[in-house]
């Protein structure tokens, strides 16, 4: 379950860093990145409870304060608030989208070890996404 509170807190400072992103982005593409951004931070506090409820599941407790998401997360925040062009901020999510599709291809690799289906099953959804969201943003840099 280590890797699973990784991802946990990943998700949590995910979340946050999307705000972030969203509030302050400025560019053409503004409106419809804007709303996208919108999108991903709602799917990240959706995770981020799926998540934490497949860890009580398993009869451990998720990581669940700030000082310790950020101790443990590999998603790093962004430090100060300041405009960030759009092509930016997709670059800056698109580097976020890889590091948790990699982490969620190992945690799918572990649960499918342990015949852990509920956890492998949501790995493989995520993962699913992660793969449709980094051709959306890789299109979108074009």
């Amino acid at each position: 379950m280590e890797k699973l509170n990784i991802y946990l807190a990943n998700l949590a400072v995910e979340h946050i860093k999307l705000h972030n992103l969203h509030w302050n982005i400025v560019g053409k593409q503004f409106v419809a990145i804007h709303v996208y951004l919108e999108s991903e931070y709602d799917k990240a506090a959706d995770r981020l409870d799926e998540i934490a409820e497949l860890i009580r599941m398993s009869g451990q407790f998720p990581t669940a304060s700030f000082k310790k998401y950020l101790e443990v997360a590999t998603v790093k925040e962004i430090e100060d608030s300041k405009e960030i062009p759009t092509n930016e901020a997709l670059e800056i999510l698109l580097a976020d989208i890889k590091l948790q599709k990699e982490l969620a291809l190992e945690i799918r690799k572990e649960a499918n070890d342990k015949d852990n289906f509920p956890v492998a099953n949501t790995m493989e959804d995520h993962i699913s996404d992660y793969n449709k969201q980094i051709w959306f943003i890789e299109s979108s840099l074009k």
